[in-house]
């Protein structure tokens, strides 16, 4: 009977058991399996590589609309892209801060606004040693005043000309409330208002940092005040009041003398250059106030170059030997609105003296936050709106026309007299520190003006706001 258990053949009269598959078949198969196995394997490596390849365009697109992502932690750095996000939502609640005429007031009752957050930044900066605040500042641009800037220098150079408002806007918008260093807004707008009226008494208050657009500022004065109103010596009334022996240093004169010689000449403009902004007191004159910023290393180069290289009293030719004996310049920005005791400039380095940088950039700050204008040097050609609205002044041409003191003297040949390009001209104008310092001295002076680093970009972001957002009296035609 035939087997049921395997199946066989008879060969030459002997049964044969047949394998139960066919050897050909058996490799076939197992070739079968391999290449299933291997396109499987090929298949979810090009779906890995597809992935990342997706993730590495995602990251590229999402760099070239909000610039580089910060690459050290700071607390408290906002993310860059969050003020594009949510432009649609801000501009809806500048809308209804259009209704009241007090600048930012509805604005800071809605909100604590952002200024203690930014604060909190720049005083967790402060106490970093100098070259970690530096570096800190540079990778993580937690102002996002460097994006802008160099954006904007960008774009000036590619068009041939200045921005338009609305083209300043595509770069930095007006941020939403709570990431404002401008609110809760601490100006006294009826002082502003006051002198726009032309209120006995009151006049412009000008704290002057050299060689960083105050000449202009001055010339500005000058071309919208009356004659009988200006001091005869750049604006600084103290060189009458001191027999011609002083100029510029109003820290000298209590309040009660500057009032009374103020109107008693009638003068509207005091400028103080010489001397610190005394936070304790000077905010109680009838002023309003304003000052001008410049990058600190640009502004400490062209000082030497002016005094030095172009023969203005200083015989001193080598920038080393030079930056060695002007140790009041180290860190003057934050001196002058911070008004130290004596010997400050010991605080500036070393983690012991950590908390003693975090108070003075503490009320250098807020002393700034209480200045009316604050311009940024680099980007005067676009400071007419704020000057025309909070001064009252019209003609604003001395914003693009350079202006130097003593200019005959030494006069430059370098077809920069008249500014068209905004930050792009004011670049050719200037020296550029890398190019001209070597390396150590060049992170010698950087980091002895890290301080005011931090400051100058804290100014320079209260510019911005100022300038983009409407309930700030910005966001008009410049």
């Amino acid at each position: 009977s035939p087997s049921t258990a395997s199946p066989s053949t008879m060969r030459n009269g002997r049964r044969i058991k047949r394998p139960l598959r066919r050897p050909i078949l058996s490799s076939a198969s197992r070739n079968s399996t391999a290449l299933e196995t291997i396109f499987l394997i090929g298949l979810v490596i090009a779906v890995f590589i597809a992935f990342w390849l997706y993730q590495l365009v995602s990251i590229l697109v999402s760099s070239s609309v909000s610039g580089p992502e910060p690459v050290m932690s700071l607390p408290g750095v906002p993310s860059p892209g969050g003020l594009l996000q949510q432009q649609q939502q801000q501009q809806g609640q500048v809308g209804q801060s259009q209704a009241v005429g007090l600048r930012g007031k509805i604005a800071s009752s809605l909100t604590g606004g952002g200024f203690k957050h930014y604060l909190d930044i720049a005083l967790d900066l402060a106490s970093l040693e100098p070259s970690e605040a530096l570096a800190t500042m540079e990778q993580n641009d937690p102002f996002r005043t460097n994006y802008f800037d160099n954006l904007l220098l960008q774009k000036e150079t590619l068009l041939k000309r200045t921005l338009t408002i609305d083209e300043i806007k595509d770069i930095f918008p007006c941020p939403r409330l709570d990431e404002r260093i401008t609110l809760p807004d601490a100006r006294v707008e009826q002082k502003a208002t006051d002198f726009r009226d032309g209120k006995d008494g009151t006049f412009l208050f000008f704290q002057h940092l050299r060689k960083a657009g105050g000449t202009n500022f001055c010339s500005l004065a000058e071309k919208n005040l009356p004659q009988k109103a200006q001091p005869h010596y750049y604006c600084m009334p103290d060189m009458g009041w001191s027999g011609n022996k002083n100029a510029g240093y109003l820290h000298s004169w209590s309040n009660e003398e500057i009032i009374t010689r103020m109107a008693k000449q009638g003068f509207r403009i005091a400028g103080n250059e010489w001397e610190n902004f005394a936070v304790s007191r000077h905010f109680d004159l009838p002023a309003v106030f304003a000052t001008s910023f410049r990058k600190p290393l640009d502004r400490a180069l062209s000082q030497f170059r002016f005094e030095c290289i172009e023969d203005r009293g200083c015989q001193i030719k080598d920038v080393h030997k030079w930056w060695g004996k002007r140790m009041d310049l180290w860190n003057v920005y934050t001196k002058t609105f911070a008004d130290p005791p004596v010997g400050a400039r010991n605080k500036f380095k070393g983690s012991e003296h950590s908390k003693q940088r975090r108070e003075m950039m503490a009320t250098a700050i807020d002393t700034l936050s209480k200045f009316h204008i604050v311009l940024s040097m680099e980007w005067l050609a676009y400071a007419a709106p704020q000057v025309k609205s909070i001064l009252g002044f019209n003609d604003v041409s001395a914003l693009t026309t350079r202006v130097r003191p003593h200019i005959t003297q030494a006069k430059r040949d370098d077809g920069q007299e008249h500014n068209s390009l905004g930050s792009a001209s004011i670049k050719k104008a200037s020296w550029d520190p890398k190019e001209y310092l070597d390396a150590a001295q060049y992170k010698k002076m950087s980091e002895d003006l890290a301080l005011d680093e931090i400051l100058t970009e804290v100014a320079r972001r209260m510019f911005l706001e100022r300038l983009v957002c409407e309930d700030l009296g910005g966001g008009v035609p410049i």
